[in-house]
Order: structure tokens, then sequence, then C-alpha cells
């Protein structure tokens, strides 16, 4: 079975418009898997065929029909899965085209964004940046859930500031999420941490950065090593600024017992 994403904006909006194109690709023998409206006077649709044949002969009368622009019409890529899915294109970095931008109003599709990241096999590194309390965890730890992986604290503030030294056990496995504070790595003095993180950097699986701005700097990794980079805001226009990170992830520490207040494994 072949998968085609097809999405159309209206030109004359008329009744029967969405039952003429559903009765064509019915004729065509073409199946209509999902449809949904993914914007402003637009239609998305993921189509589903035995044969490219069928498609093509579908594409050759989209040309012929003047209601209908054809705006999209290809294999789907993983932003037309979920804007079918949810009614709304994922918003897009214009000149970094890996960095996805999400408010927390949208959190129900940054879980699903990330968990069709997570379901992907081999190496995936991802960089979250975030305010404090904007939801980056927990998002990190649903969509782990929704992709059936486990997921791995190496380094967070989460509930107490944690920072292991080893893995024990499956927590090997390269099936699991392995997630860690920037900040907090960046900050550690334990020696067995840091050789830990290195360990994960190379293992061949699912990797998740909170600040990873702050995770680069002072170590051999750069921004271009990141699959993707998602931002998340309370609002589109709040300033996602360090200054404020670094300083509640000090107070967070010196408010903790020990060098770190967290669980040394």
């Amino acid at each position: 079975m072949i998968e085609w994403y097809f999405e159309y904006e209206i030109q004359v909006n008329r009744p029967g418009l969405l039952g003429d194109i559903s009765s064509l690709l019915g004729m065509l023998r073409v199946n209509i898997v999902t449809i949904n409206g993914v914007d402003q006077g637009r239609r998305g649709m993921l189509l589903r065929a035995e044969h490219d044949t069928q498609l093509l002969r579908f594409e050759h009368i989209l040309q012929t029909m003047d209601t209908i622009k054809v705006t999209k019409y290809r294999e789907p890529k993983l932003r037309d899965i979920l804007a079918v899915r949810h009614g709304r294109y994922i918003q897009r970095d214009a000149d970094d085209r890996k960095t996805f931008r999400f408010v927390r109003d949208e959190l129900g599709l940054l879980v699903d964004f990330m968990a069709e990241i997570f379901k992907q096999e081999g190496h995936k590194l991802v960089g979250l940046r975030g305010m404090p309390r904007v939801g980056k965890t927990e998002s990190i730890v649903a969509a782990s859930v929704s992709a059936n992986k486990k997921w791995i604290f190496l380094s967070s503030t989460m509930i107490k500031q944690t920072v292991r030294n080893q893995l024990m056990g499956d927590e090997h496995s390269d099936n699991n999420i392995f997630i860690l504070d920037g900040i907090v790595t960046r900050q550690a003095s334990d020696e067995r941490h840091l050789q830990l993180v290195r360990e994960m950097m190379r293992m061949p699986t699912i990797k998740v950065i909170e600040h990873p701005d702050m995770f680069v700097q002072h170590s051999e990794y750069d921004m271009d090593d990141f699959d993707y980079i998602i931002e998340l805001r309370h609002h589109p226009e709040e300033e996602i600024t360090y200054e404020v990170l670094e300083k509640n992830t000090f107070m967070d520490d010196r408010g903790q017992n020990g060098m770190f207040g967290g669980f040394n494994f």
C-alpha cells in the first residue's frame, strides 16, 4: 500500500465539492485515511492506494479542476500527518528549518509531535528550549509514554536536582529515551556523570536535552549536532532567557542537601 498526502485550497466554495472529490477517489479505488481542515480555506487528506498509477490518474484529473488549487501532493511528511490529525500545521522557523515552535496551549500537539520522533529508530538528538514551568519535562515524559518507550533521567530538576553517574540493568537499552537538563549537566563537577553523558551521546538512541544552548557551552558538542530544536513558550512573544534559568537552577541547588541534593546512583 502507498500513502500520499493531498492538500488543496478552495477556490469556489460550493456545496458538494468535498463529495465530488471523495467520489472521484472512490472510483479510482483510492482510500481516504484521514481528512481535516489544516488552515484557513485549506483541507488536507491522507490517502492510501495499492498502486502509484491510481495516484497519478488522480493527479492528472486534479489539473483540470478550477474549483480547487492543489497546494501539496506528495509522500506524507511528519508535519503533514500531524496537520491532518490536529487541524493545523506546526510552526517552523523560516531560517532554521529544524526548529519548531509551540505554545503551552498546544501541549497536545507537541506531545504527539515528539512521540512520532521517539518512535523512529536509531540516533536522534532533540533539544528543548523553554522557561521554567512551561511543561517541558512533562511533555517529554508524556511523549515517551505515547511512544511506548521507557524514559531515563540523567539530570533533571523535575522533583529534586538529579545527577546520575551510572546506568543499571535494562537502562542501557537502545529503546530507552534519555533525558538530561543542559544547565544541571553543565554545572556538574562529578566526572562520572559527565562520562555517563558522553557514553549516552554515543548510543544509537533518542536523546532529549532541555536547554541545549547551555549544554553545548564548554563541551565537544554544538547546535549542528541536533536533529530537532523545539521551543515551548507560555505565549508567542515570550523571550527565553538563560540568565533567569541559571539563577533558578542555582537557587534550587542551594536549597537541597549536599552539593547537588539529588539522587546519586
